[in-house]
């Protein structure tokens, strides 16, 4: 009850507003088949092609400002759901739609113990001087 006696809507927030609840955005799903690869450090960017999300009417807002986000800067799992204020579950299933819609692709950085390091590096050059 709020203060008139009225029964309180649980469905709206006087400082939010309406309140959309998460699984609404994503018509219920809860996970998506690539949600594999979408770990927090993924990062998102946007085909080359995808010049217009807004003109795609299959496209929710989310799904558009994903794909704006991404075309300034390519983006993180974790950077697009704090972004969005959405939850990581959501956003990765927001994201599963676009790759299946070949609006953005992911890729995962090179894990720190796959990268060269730098002194391997300097030996090989110092190797070929050398020669």
């Amino acid at each position: 009850m709020n203060g008139d006696g009225q029964p309180r809507s649980h469905w709206f927030d006087d400082e939010a507003g309406p309140v959309v609840r998460p699984y609404a955005m994503t018509r219920g799903r809860t996970s998506h088949a690539a949600q594999h690869r979408l770990d927090l450090i993924a990062v998102v960017v946007t085909e080359a092609h995808a010049d217009d999300p807004e003109a795609d009417h299959m496209l929710s807002p989310e799904h558009v400002d994903i794909v704006e986000l991404c075309r300034d800067a390519p983006q993180s799992v974790a950077e697009l759901a704090a972004e969005l204020n959405l939850p990581i579950g959501v956003v990765r299933v927001l994201i599963g739609d676009l790759v299946d819609e070949e609006m953005v692709h992911v890729t995962r950085p090179v894990p720190p113990a796959e990268l060269v390091d730098e002194s391997i590096l300097r030996d090989v050059i110092n190797g070929l001087r050398a020669l």
